[in-house]
């Protein structure tokens, strides 16, 4: 039953770059509350599926999802008062990628160090360790990163991660207060990693043939 759904996993998943499958768990029982086949992930297009949802009665504590920011903004438009939790797998994964594996920077060097410490925080004690980790990376190297030239790799990197880390603090750690808030979409994930197993089994499919195969697996998945 939809009200009885109060902590949700939203996160939507690629088919070869022509259209996204978005879907909405019930984080604690594991159930698909919702499963759309969308061009991509736009506030336009996901705005309409939670309305729905809402109008179906659905209306959430918490949810967490990546850091999409259309989605974040159809999310709050919807449903005002809901905690948005922000994935931590998401922001470990991207900032990764982002500073690089090997970073040309003793900046960036420590900045991959405490990323990797994300997903091992379990408390407010680790909590406010990181805080105070990043809260003196930030005042060591601010001057450092606004000295590197705008065109330059390490600038660029160093910028875009550290806005990334910035703009998810306040989202990143609701679920210390609340345990019924998952800190990642792993669930999902684990969920969207079967899909993509079953569905490459069925290659060439015509575009009308993949999203019925898309939407009937996740409707078994129910059952």
């Amino acid at each position: 039953m939809f009200h009885k759904a109060k902590y949700l996993l939203f996160d939507g998943t690629y088919f070869h770059q022509d259209g996204c499958l978005a879907i909405l768990m019930d984080s604690q029982c594991k159930r698909l509350l919702g499963f759309n086949y969308i061009k991509r992930e736009s506030y336009h297009n996901i705005r309409p599926i939670l309305l729905e949802k809402r109008q179906q009665g659905l209306n959430p504590k918490a949810i967490t999802i990546d850091g999409h920011m259309t989605v974040i903004r159809a999310i709050r438009d919807v449903w005002p008062e809901i905690t948005i939790q922000r994935c931590l797998f998401h922001i470990l994964r991207q900032g990764l990628m982002w500073i690089r594996s090997y970073p040309k920077t003793q900046a960036g060097k420590d900045l991959r160090v405490l990323l990797s410490l994300l997903t091992n925080i379990k408390n407010e004690q680790d909590k406010n360790e990181f805080f105070n980790i990043y809260g003196n990376w930030f005042k060591q190297y601010q001057t450092f990163v606004r000295s590197l030239p705008n065109h330059s790799v390490a600038f660029k990197d160093l910028k875009r991660t550290m806005s990334l880390i910035n703009n998810a603090l306040p989202d990143m750690f609701h679920f210390i207060k609340d345990r019924n808030i998952a800190p990642t979409t792993n669930t999902l994930e684990c969920f969207y990693s079967q899909l993509k197993h079953q569905y490459r089994n069925h290659r060439g499919l015509t575009e009308k043939h993949k999203i019925s195969f898309l939407k009937w697996f996740c409707y078994y998945k129910n059952q």
